[in-house]
C-alpha cells in the first residue's frame, strides 16, 4: 500500500487554499509535520469555534486571508510562495448554502478554481497542482452503482453544479495550457468527509456532536440518504500520495476518486445511531417529515483506479472512524488540547496498516472508546 513519503514533502513549498477550513486545517498540520513550507490562502475560519484557531494552525503555516475571487491578490500570494506544489481546497462546500447564495457559490467554486489555475500556470517552479472538487460533481442518477472517474459531470443543485463546472474548467486548462509539459494538473473527488474539529452548520456529524455535548437530541433531516462516509485523513492521504506520484508520472494528470470501501457507504440513520451509541448516556436523535431542498439520495464512489494505479486504499473503516471522531470531540470538550488530539490521530493513521491499531482509549460520555 502506497504511503505518504516525508522525504518527498520535506523542504517543498506548498500553496494551500482553504487552510482555515476543516479539511485544510488537518492538511496544514500534516504537511507541517512532513517538513513542508505551507503557504495558506483563505477567508476567515468558517465557524466559531473552529479547528484553525483551536489547533493554532497559524503557527505552522504562512497565513494569508484573501478571497479566491480576487485574482490580483491570489497572483501576489502565489508569486510570493513560489510553490512546488499547489493544493486547491478552498470552496463554498455545502449544499444548502448553495441554494441561499447560488451566484456566490458559482463565483467561488467555478471562477475561484479558474483563478487558481490561472495563477498556477504563471509559476516557473510548479511541479504539481491538485484541484479538489467533490463526489457531488457527477450527474447523479440515483442508482446503486458507484460513480467512476469517466462518468458525466453534472449537478441538480447550485453547489453540485458549480463543482461539475469546476471539473470542466480544470480539464480545459490541463489540455490547453499544461499538456505540452511543465506542471501536472489533476483533480480529486472525495466522499462525505468527517472528523474531529468540524463545526460547520448543516453537516451531520458536527450537528450531532454539538447537540450531544449540550445534552440535546439532534435533529436529522434525511435519515435514509446514503453517502460514502470517510474519516478526513483518508482522502488527505490520497491527495498526498497522488501529488507524490504525479510529480514523476504525467500520465496521472486526470481526475481521481478517493472514497471509502463499498460497505462504508451507509445511510444517515446508521451514522446517527452509531454516534449516539458511542456517546452513551441515553443519547438519541429525532426527525420529522419536512420540506427540504433537493439533495441526492444515493451516492457512492468507485475508487478502483486509485487502488490499481496509485496503490492507495482506506486504512480506517467507518466504525473505527466514528470511534475516533467521538473520542476527539469528547476529549476536546473535556479540555484536551485540539492540536495534540489532531496530531495524535495523524500519527496513528500514518502508522496504521489498516484497522483500528496504533491508538489509545479514552472515556467519552461515560463509555470507553477507541480514541
Amino acid at each position: 500500500m502506497s504511503a505518504v513519503d516525508p522525504g518527498f514533502w520535506r523542504g517543498k513549498s506548498v500553496f494551500l487554499t482553504g487552510h482555515t477550513g476543516f479539511k485544510g486545517a488537518w492538511l496544514s498540520l500534516w504537511l507541517a509535520r512532513l517538513g513542508a513550507s505551507v503557504h495558506g490562502y483563505a477567508l476567515e475560519p468558517p465557524s466559531t469555534p473552529n479547528l484553525f484557531d483551536l489547533a493554532r494552525i497559524g503557527q505552522a503555516v504562512t497565513d494569508t486571508r484573501a478571497d479566491l475571487r480576487d485574482l490580483d491578490a491570489l497572483l501576489r500570494a502565489m508569486d510570493d510562495a513560489r510553490p512546488d506544489v499547489v493544493i486547491h481546497m478552498a470552496a463554498q462546500s455545502l449544499v444548502r448554502p448553495g441554494y441561499e447564495d447560488p451566484a456566490g457559490t458559482f463565483a467561488t467554486n467555478l471562477m475561484g478554481t479558474v483563478h487558481v489555475l490561472e495563477a498556477a500556470r504563471r509559476q516557473p517552479n510548479l511541479g504539481v497542482a491538485l484541484m479538489i472538487t467533490t463526489d457531488k460533481c457527477y450527474e447523479n442518477r440515483e442508482w446503486v452503482w458507484a460513480y467512476r472517474e469517466d462518468e458525466p459531470m453534472g449537478g441538480f443543485d447550485p453547489y453540485s453544479a458549480s463543482k461539475g463546472c469546476a471539473e470542466l474548467a480544470i480539464s480545459a486548462y490541463r489540455r490547453s495550457f499544461f499538456a505540452a509539459g511543465g506542471a501536472r494538473i489533476a483533480s480529486a473527488r472525495a466522499g462525505n468527509v468527517i472528523g474531529g474539529g468540524d463545526w460547520a452548520r448543516d453537516r451531520l456529524v458536527p450537528d450531532i456532536m454539538v447537540a450531544l455535548a449540550e445534552g440535546r437530541r439532534p435533529f436529522i433531516r434525511n435519515p435514509e440518504a446514503v453517502r460514502p462516509w470517510q474519516h478526513v485523513l483518508e482522502p488527505l492521504s490520497g491527495y498526498l500520495v497522488l501529488c507524490q506520484k504525479l510529480w514523476r508520472d504525467p500520465s496521472l494528470a486526470e481526475g481521481w476518486n478517493f472514497g471509502p470501501a463499498d460497505e462504508d457507504a451507509r445511510p444517515v440513520r446508521w451514522i446517527a445511531d452509531r454516534l449516539c451509541a458511542l456517546w452513551g448516556e441515553g443519547a438519541g436523535w429525532d426527525t420529522q417529515p419536512t420540506r427540504q431542498p433537493h439533495e441526492a439520495h444515493h451516492l457512492r464512489l468507485d475508487c478502483s483506479k486509485a487502488r490499481a494505479r496509485l496503490g492507495w486504499r482506506p486504512r480506517w473503516d467507518l466504525g473505527a472512524a466514528l470511534e475516533r471522531i467521538v473520542a476527539w470531540y469528547g476529549s476536546q470538550a473535556g479540555g484536551a488540547d485540539a492540536r495534540a488530539l489532531t496530531e495524535t490521530q495523524i500519527a496513528a493513521y500514518d502508522s496504521a496498516q489498516g484497522g483500528a491499531d496504533g491508538i489509545g482509549r479514552q472515556a467519552v460520555g461515560g463509555q470507553q472508546l477507541v480514541g
